[in-house]
């Protein structure tokens, strides 16, 4: 059976996903409240050009990412740093397109104590690998609020290229409108890529 006649929940399975510094976990319930302490560290949801979870919004958020991977849209994971067991953040694939061998990473953050180390390269190199090598994904999306600048950084540090900006692509949840800045990596570039996310994690673990 080739891979265009693979239906979306037989092609976008719950896996853990597993590295020196992380455990990439599917999404369960039970995470709702580690993934508000995770979100507090730094009061996450007050960056208003993101949208991670408050302890009013944390139940309905996780509710509407598990309804969506219920729907085949997505697959989302928490991030659990392996020195402490602890959930320290949350990933997932989105936006999967199965026939057209498509997904998107997104909808990414972390604890601020754990920002600006080797953890989310390692995610994305987990999430890359997967996609490319066992997906058989033909391009993997990124997409982020204009105004994420550190995210658009780290975007194109991992190898992607920006394809172009969505104006007015969304009204966020503050009800202002968001132009969204897209960026793939192709599986045509993907070994260029995969080496150099590699010689990135050696230098992090030495």
């Amino acid at each position: 059976m080739g891979l265009k006649s693979i239906s979306m929940q037989t092609w976008l399975n719950p896996i853990e996903l597993e590295g020196n510094l992380v455990k990439l976990v599917p999404l369960a319930t039970f995470h709702t409240s580690a993934l508000l302490e995770a979100a507090s560290d730094g009061n996450l949801w007050e960056l208003w050009y993101t949208s991670v979870p408050s302890v009013k919004t944390v139940e309905s958020y996780v509710q509407t990412v598990l309804n969506e991977q219920k729907a085949g849209l997505s697959l989302p994971f928490v991030v659990v740093e392996k020195a402490t067991e602890k959930v320290i953040g949350t990933t997932r694939y989105l936006n999967a397109d199965s026939q057209n061998r498509r997904v998107e990473i997104g909808a990414t953050w972390y604890a601020k104590r754990t920002q600006r180390t080797g953890i989310n390269t390692e995610c994305k190199q987990l999430l890359l690998t997967h996609a490319f090598e066992t997906l058989n994904t033909i391009a993997v999306e990124f997409r982020t609020h204009f105004h994420n600048h550190p995210s658009r950084n780290a975007i194109l540090r991992l190898g992607a290229k920006q394809e172009g900006i969505l104006r007015n692509h969304k009204i966020d949840h503050n009800g202002l409108l968001r132009d969204t800045v897209v960026f793939s990596i192709l599986d045509t570039e993907w070994p260029a890529v995969k080496k150099s996310l590699d010689f990135k994690m050696k230098k992090s673990y030495s």
